[in-house]
């Protein structure tokens, strides 16, 4: 089984190879200086040679507020390059695992997003990205396509490790209360690759989206307060005083979906693990 993952270099591609390196599968990690997916020929003629059973595609434009200033950037990342990655999986009958996102969505819902629900990205980086899954589906390649959110972890830059940096310098901050998702940390999700690969493997994967977050919703504002409270037993720097703010009062070029809490059930009945 040869595997081979784009954005190895990124935080869930350095969380895939802590969770596959113990595995006995042929795995190709290939970060960006290795070969760039925007070089469309480059990505076609490295995926021939390589020929991988499974891609894991971890590589993404995720600068949301500047994508709104550089959609080509975007769509050529999120969209045209993964629509290519497709039709070459589709060419050598791979399986592709793509990983998305949760601002597919416009945060209008009350209850957790399942994978049915009608999508309608408010950003340009949201836009990219679905563009990204319809491009997977058109191309008629086996593929799994796991939307997920609120990603942090050891490796890369992060919500966590932002806080962690902020808390350090300045004793007062202030942080958005008024949009609410799932913190999911990357190496639960690298995990689940690791068991959806495996699946593939027994051929009883079946070709879909799904979604995967973590079990515990909050704010920006609790998520940071959880942050500081593990910070404070461990001794670490943090702020004297934190603030809840309004989105209002925090202007981002990129509208940011208010609620984006994902249902996980799908993939939890599926593939049998637990979010």
């Amino acid at each position: 089984m040869r595997v081979l993952i784009l954005g190895s270099k990124g935080q869930l591609g350095r969380c895939l190879y802590d969770q596959l390196i113990k595995t006995d599968y042929d795995v190709v990690y290939a970060s960006r200086a290795d070969f760039d997916i925007g070089d469309l020929a480059n990505l076609n003629e490295n995926i021939s040679l390589i020929r991988p059973d499974v891609v894991i595609n971890a590589s993404a434009y995720t600068a949301v507020d500047k994508a709104e200033d550089d959609h080509q950037t975007a769509d050529l990342i999120n969209h045209l390059a993964v629509a290519n990655l497709a039709n070459a999986c589709q060419r050598l009958n791979s399986w592709l695992i793509h990983v998305s996102t949760d601002y597919v969505f416009d945060g209008t819902a009350v209850k957790p997003y399942c994978e049915v629900d009608m999508t309608n990205p408010q950003s340009i980086y949201g836009k990219s990205k679905l563009n990204g899954e319809l491009a997977i589906k058109r191309s008629g390649c086996k593929h799994i396509i796991i939307r997920t959110a609120w990603l942090f972890s050891e490796y890369g830059n992060n919500f966590l490790k932002t806080m962690l940096k902020l808390g350090s310098e300045k004793n007062e901050l202030s942080i958005v209360s008024d949009q609410v998702g799932a913190p999911t940390y990357a190496q639960d999700i690298a995990k689940v690759i690791k068991i959806i690969v495996l699946k593939i493997i027994m051929r009883k994967a079946l070709s879909g989206i799904y979604h995967f977050c973590g079990d515990k919703s909050c704010s920006w504002y609790e998520f940071a307060k959880k942050i500081f409270e593990q910070a404070k037993i461990k001794g670490m720097d943090h702020p004297d005083k934190l603030n809840a703010i309004l989105s209002d009062s925090y202007i981002t070029k990129a509208l940011r979906p208010s609620y984006s809490v994902l249902d996980c059930s799908k993939l939890e009945y599926e593939f049998m693990v637990q979010a």
